[in-house]
């Protein structure tokens, strides 16, 4: 007999919503995850709780980041619910789960896009690109063309209340970001390298090591 949670799209009793939906009570009924890594795909990851595995959906480009199987690790997450499944989708910061929510409320976005779109831009870079207007970049998302990108900005322009917007929330250390860009690296970039490296447990060191390899390699 299997057991009752072998990943987050086994048949559990499923949430109830009205046809409009109150998306945000829905998403956040579990709203992290803490637990050990048991195993680790292209874009998802196994997370071991109390002898229950969560298998949870992830931006591919955190997949790097998670971190060695047999590790703890905490995931905040949003709980989506399909007319035949669960299904957790993971983020390693805060910031990036609100945005993948926020990102969801957009006609026409639904969660693989908003995965896409979190794997392209971090959720500064995302704010700064919204608020530019610049669709170009946007549409440069596979699956989103000008049309939803034109949406994009026009639904979200002036309307992102993310704690990330105005420099509070889990933004990156600033003894950090001063470091890489005393390295000759812009501030905008050296946050966006620690938020897309951010793993649990790493020393400061650690942190300034894998920012520096991931803007090596972009």
């Amino acid at each position: 007999m299997p057991p009752p949670w072998q990943s987050a799209t086994s048949t559990i009793p499923r949430p109830t919503t009205s046809k409009c939906g109150n998306r945000s009570m829905v998403s956040t009924l579990i709203s992290s995850i803490s637990g050990t890594l048991r195993g680790v795909g292209a874009d998802w990851v196994d997370v071991a709780v109390g002898g229950v595995t969560f298998r949870i959906s992830v931006p591919d480009t955190s997949v790097n980041s998670i971190g060695r199987v047999g590790e703890p690790l905490r995931l905040h997450t949003s709980l989506q619910v399909r007319e035949d499944s669960l299904i957790l989708y993971g983020f390693l910061t805060e910031d990036e789960r609100q945005t993948f929510d926020t990102l969801l409320n957009i006609s026409g976005i639904g969660p693989r896009l908003a995965l896409a779109m979190l794997a392209r831009f971090s959720p500064q870079s995302l704010v700064q690109t919204v608020e530019e207007g610049d669709t170009k970049t946007l549409s440069a998302v596979p699956g989103i063309g000008r049309r939803t990108a034109s949406r994009i900005v026009l639904e979200l322009k002036g309307k992102l209340d993310l704690d990330f917007a105005d420099g509070r929330g889990s933004a990156p250390d600033s003894e950090l970001v001063d470091a890489l860009t005393a390295l000759g690296y812009g501030d905008n970039e050296a946050r966006e390298a620690l938020s897309r490296t951010a793993s649990n447990g790493q020393s400061e060191e650690d942190r300034i090591r894998a920012a520096l390899e991931y803007l090596a390699g972009e």
